[in-house]
């Protein structure tokens, strides 16, 4: 019997390398995409079928979507589109080129990469989109304001895609992790190095009493209720079995905590409690 196939973004390290090997596990062909071909080679040696997609390059996309419709002979039953970044800094700091480069990555490029793959869908009568949001997808938290930002704009684009695919067989699925062991503290100080002038900052003090501290920490220590990057495998894969999947799947603790509380609380108690974090 032919295993379905699934096509991730973002598996060099973390969520989407746990999800490439999990899912993998699970009798699934895997797809287990990245940016840089050192990183797919590295995954070929550990068994893994990978090869480049980088999201923010309409070409690139189309080609790795060539490479898995031609190795499946013309289908694909699922993506994961996990690849994304964070560029930590106060809302007054970040220059508007900094939010149009996040923005291309984990918005404008995910949604490149769902337009060319639902015409394949669309052809074979069914398939599932999973997003990768997050719970900063629907809160908020100080210092986060482009990673908020384009988080909350995935959520209402999976929520219009989802009543719009409803005809078709097509199911667009949001996991919302909450804190996750990862590498994206790490990656994002190219990022913050690169556009944000904290020196400059009226928040200077703030930079180095709280930012600075946590961006620079390699201690390991993890952050309170963090869970493995396997949590998010285990949602994936239920989003991805369900006969009628839902349309969210909230991952730790603090996300589903943070959902009850945007649902039972105002803005200005939320506000308080957020602020104290």
């Amino acid at each position: 019997m032919t295993p379905p196939s699934l096509l991730i973004t973002g598996c060099s390290s973390g969520i989407g390398y746990a999800a490439a090997h999990g899912m993998t596990a699970r009798g699934w062909r895997v797809f287990a995409t990245c940016r840089k071909a050192e990183d797919c080679a590295r995954l070929e040696a550990e068994g893994l079928e990978s090869f480049p997609l980088d999201q923010t390059d309409p070409e690139s996309i189309r080609t790795a979507l060539a490479e898995a419709t031609a190795r499946t002979g013309g289908t694909l039953d699922a993506i994961f589109a996990n690849g994304a970044f964070g560029l930590p800094g106060a809302a007054e700091d970040l220059p508007t080129d900094a939010l149009r480069e996040i923005f291309e990555a984990n918005f404008f490029g995910v949604h490149e990469l769902v337009r060319q793959c639902l015409p394949i869908m669309r052809a074979q009568g069914h398939g599932r989109v999973v997003l990768n949001s997050s719970v900063l997808g629907f809160t908020h938290l100080r210092w986060r304001a482009a990673y908020v930002s384009t988080k909350f704009a995935l959520e209402g684009y999976a929520d219009t895609l989802r009543i719009e695919m409803a005809d078709t067989g097509i199911h667009t699925i949001l996991i919302q992790p909450g804190p996750i062991a990862s590498m994206i503290r790490q990656k994002s100080r190219p990022h913050f190095e690169r556009w944000v002038d904290w020196r400059a900052s009226p928040r200077r003090a703030a930079y180095e009493g709280t930012v600075l501290p946590r961006l620079y920490d390699d201690s390991g220590k993890p952050d309170p209720f963090q869970l493995g990057p396997e949590a998010v495998t285990k949602a994936l894969a239920r989003a991805l079995s369900a006969r009628r999947p839902r349309s969210r799947y909230r991952v730790t603790l603090p996300t589903r905590v943070s959902a009850l509380a945007k649902r039972l609380l105002s803005t200005r108690i939320l506000d308080r409690i957020i602020a104290r974090s």
